[in-house]
């Protein structure tokens, strides 16, 4: 698959609620995920099995999910890039919507790193 073709497989994933199918369908099992500081997430994570532990930290999280919209891809070479505003409350805090800029690499026809910047 090329790139173009995993970035649109993967924003269509996620806009359907397949999130974590789509990390099983088009993920390295390398993969590198890294978040802009340390904080409830760690700064940086190898592989599915630490990228999976990552995500159901986040929702664990998670009081209720209100919502998200993400952005068509843009692809350059081997990476690209999306948009994604997600409506949610944390638990112990107000609703808020946040937005964050999510850079993918691929490669050999998988995602082999993700970084995500807000």
């Amino acid at each position: 698959m090329t790139t173009a073709a995993i970035a649109n497989r993967l924003v269509t994933m996620c806009r359907n609620g397949q999130v974590e199918e789509a990390k099983e369908a088009l993920f390295s099992p390398d993969i590198t995920s890294t978040e802009p500081r340390e904080g409830l997430l760690p700064k940086e994570v190898k592989g599915m099995e630490a990228v999976r532990a990552k995500a159901l930290l986040f929702v664990e999280h998670v009081e209720n999910f209100y919502g998200h919209f993400i952005s068509d891809p843009l692809v350059a070479g081997d990476y690209f890039s999306i948009s994604w505003d997600t409506d949610l409350q944390m638990k112990g805090g107000e609703r808020n919507t946040s937005t964050e800029l999510c850079v993918y690499k691929v490669k050999d026809g998988k995602i082999v790193s993700e970084q995500f910047f807000y």
